[in-house]
């Protein structure tokens, strides 16, 4: 991915009503995205290997953190609390962590180079719900064994998140074309 045509949005001022009905109905797009994808998954041993992480890393990466915690974090404790209630605290709090952190990191650091930001910051985000997933799973499960068992589904997803959410945003440049629809309600 080279980072030609790509233009750092301006994901921190928003003044403008348009734009900010624009920012609540992606930030909304994105939630329900979240809850569908969470909604199923692929069979593992020992449960699933969950899709939303690909929504979690691509919508942390074009919004600004608020909205980042509410479609990822909120997104995912609403998918679990109408799917499988057990673990939707540890959701809320492992996804919203992940979405801030992604969403700051790309957003302001490495300005001259994004894409690296955005690597960095995926990177940073799949180590940060591996560990909020595992710690929550000893938890919730209150045995350290299902965790270890799941440790490597929950990479694996991890990965699978990170990776397609970088595609998405820069390969087939859904970046450009959320910074464009926002840039047009500011005029």
């Amino acid at each position: 991915m080279t980072q030609k045509n790509y233009v750092q949005p301006n994901t921190f001022k928003t003044n403008n009503i348009k734009t900010n009905t624009l920012r609540l109905s992606i930030t909304a797009m994105f939630m329900a995205l979240n809850i569908v994808l969470a909604s199923f998954g692929i069979p593992v041993p020992g449960g699933h290997l969950y899709l939303c992480d690909i929504t979690i890393c691509l919508a942390a990466l074009l919004l600004n953190p608020a909205e980042a915690f509410i479609a990822c974090g909120i997104g995912s404790f609403l998918g679990d609390m109408i799917f499988y209630p057990l673990p939707m605290f540890v959701s809320l709090v492992t996804h919203g962590i992940q979405a801030i952190v992604i969403s700051l990191i790309s957003h302001k650091t490495l300005k001259s180079h994004p894409i690296a930001a955005s690597w960095i910051a995926v990177s940073v985000g799949a180590v940060i719900m591996v560990t909020g997933y595992t710690l929550g799973k000893i938890y919730v499960y209150s045995t350290f064994e299902y965790a270890m068992i799941k440790l490597p589904y929950e990479i694996a997803q991890a990965v699978l998140g990170a990776v397609v959410g970088m595609l998405l945003c820069y390969k087939y440049r859904l970046n450009n074309i959320y910074n464009r629809m926002v840039s047009q309600f500011e005029k």
